[in-house]
């Protein structure tokens, strides 16, 4: 079933990541012939698996934005590029986590690792990607950027155990579930954002004004992608429509529709989302009450708020062709709804 709701309110921009991919291409060839390297091991199960995942068409766009937050402030050397890598591993074991710990069967329009390889192996190979993640970070040689790094794979693990725990639990407020993305998508996006400046050598500020950029990106982006599950298309989102919805997730048009329903309304979100009845003719129910109370506009507002944080994040610094391609790339994870 796949419903789409027009969110098109004439303010559409032809905004892309087209500026971001040419401004990196070239370091990006040396981070994919990287990630082949890294990816392979004598053990034939976990190349078969990271490959499935890695070759799936993911837009990368986290290593890009370190590449352009290093080459932004003039930065040569090399270690960008093991540290784009990294972040990307980062990622990568990320997703093969959440799809297990999520039961997903589907992953960018592909059957996940887990269906195919099965639970364990999704988790060990995300485990030995996050080692060569952080064997990377070590050879860079960088402290600041390894603890910002390090700890952003804390954070997004607290952020793992806390989606767990208000999971299902239809009494989660606003608040919880931005504590849960903050840590489990924007922290990523902001390590990614800094480690670039870190390398590069430059100011407190300037490394600030990225770290802060990349939060604020990640928060509009996860919102967006929260908007599009019930609001997008399969082909957009690489997963069906309204599979948080089928897996019990809470997400910001939930949290919305159920806290502005009445005690009625209220009621079929708790056997839906906590009770597991999450069948089709429920899922459209649960669009009509999120239409019904503006929830996926309001997402899209609340997205739209990040975005300008992190426009201003970036405006006290020199315009450059990198600069033009991250303001770009916030226009493009917002527009995605339109």
């Amino acid at each position: 079933m796949g419903v789409v709701i027009s969110l098109d309110d004439g303010k559409h921009k032809d905004a892309s990541v087209k500026p971001l991919v040419e401004n990196t291409k070239a370091d990006m060839e040396r981070v994919n012939q990287l990630i082949l390297s890294k990816a392979g091991s004598d053990v034939a199960m976990i190349p078969e698996v990271a490959n499935h995942l890695i070759s799936s068409g993911g837009k990368r766009l986290r290593p890009m934005l370190t590449l352009a937050s290093a080459t932004m402030f003039g930065y040569a050397g090399e270690s960008h590029i093991r540290l784009a890598t990294a972040v990307e591993f980062m990622h990568t074991a990320t997703l093969l986590h959440d799809d297990v710990v999520d039961e997903s069967d589907l992953r960018r329009g592909r059957s996940t690792a887990r269906m195919i390889w099965g639970n364990q192996a999704s988790v060990l190979v995300g485990d030995f990607l996050l080692g060569q993640a952080f064997k990377m970070m070590v050879e860079v040689g960088s402290l600041d950027a390894l603890d910002v790094l390090s700890t952003a794979a804390s954070v997004i693990a607290e952020g793992e155990v806390l989606q767990l725990s208000v999971a299902k639990n239809m009494e989660t407020t606003e608040d919880d579930y931005l504590s849960v993305i903050r840590a489990k998508t924007a922290a990523l996006f902001s390590a990614a954002c800094e480690v670039g400046p870190i390398v590069a050598g430059v100011s407190k500020a300037e490394r600030n004004a990225l770290r802060s950029y990349g939060m604020n990106l990640g928060l509009a982006f996860q919102l967006i992608d929260d908007v599009l599950d019930y609001g997008g298309s399969a082909r957009d989102l690489g997963k069906n429509v309204g599979d948080d919805f089928r897996e019990g997730k809470i997400t910001l048009p939930v949290v919305l529709a159920y806290r502005r329903g009445s005690e009625s309304e209220r009621a079929f979100w708790r056997e839906a989302i906590e009770g597991g009845k999450s069948d089709d003719q429920a899922l459209e129910k649960a669009m009509g009450l999120i239409t019904k109370y503006g929830s996926l506009k309001d997402t899209t507002a609340r997205a739209e708020h990040y975005a300008s944080i992190a426009r201003d994040a970036l405006a006290p610094l020199p315009d450059s062709p990198e600069k033009a391609a991250l303001l770009e790339v916030i226009a493009f994870c917002v527009n995605r709804a339109s």
